[in-house]
């Protein structure tokens, strides 16, 4: 039986999220330290259909600093999540001036999942108060849904770690 094996990048500005998700979904546990990533990689098996798929989950640097380094993840991917954080809402806006912008140049075709990482702040009084001093709030479940239209994002999540 020949094994299936998908490639999936993740992308997002810096602190976003993206590193935990992956961590949790591939290991099962939550990082105690933020380090900020220039690469990593992942596996995770699972199944899909009754059928065995080995995902080979490729972590991104979100800062500008590695705008000319990232593309470099992009070849042979079969899907792309893009991710913003809850607390964040110009990670939501990022999500459209700058991230689907470069997937669709790099990667035109491929399937876009949107994901709204930390979720679980999005009712934390602290997250609330410290948005409210510049007058923001934090991103709505209907907000990444539209941004997810928007984009034509083929589902939209949100999650955790």
């Amino acid at each position: 039986m020949s094994e299936i094996r998908r490639k999936l990048v993740i992308v997002g500005d810096g602190a976003c999220g993206k590193t935990c998700l992956l961590i949790v979904f591939s290991k099962g546990t939550f990082p105690e330290v933020y380090v900020p990533t220039v690469f990593e990689n992942y596996v995770a098996d699972v199944e899909v259909d009754g059928k065995h798929v080995e995902l080979a989950l490729w972590d991104t640097a979100g800062q500008e600093d590695y705008d000319r380094l990232r593309p470099l993840s992009y070849p042979d991917s079969h899907v792309i999540l893009i991710c913003f954080s809850v607390d964040s809402p110009d990670s939501l806006d990022n999500v459209t001036s700058k991230w689907v912008s470069e997937v669709y140049h790099f990667c035109s075709g491929l399937p876009i999942i949107l994901v709204g990482c930390k979720k679980d702040l999005r009712n934390n009084a602290a997250v609330i108060e410290e948005l409210k001093k510049v007058h923001q709030k934090p991103v709505t479940y209907e907000e990444g849904k539209a941004v997810a239209d928007q984009i034509g994002a083929y589902k939209y999540m949100e999650c955790s770690a």
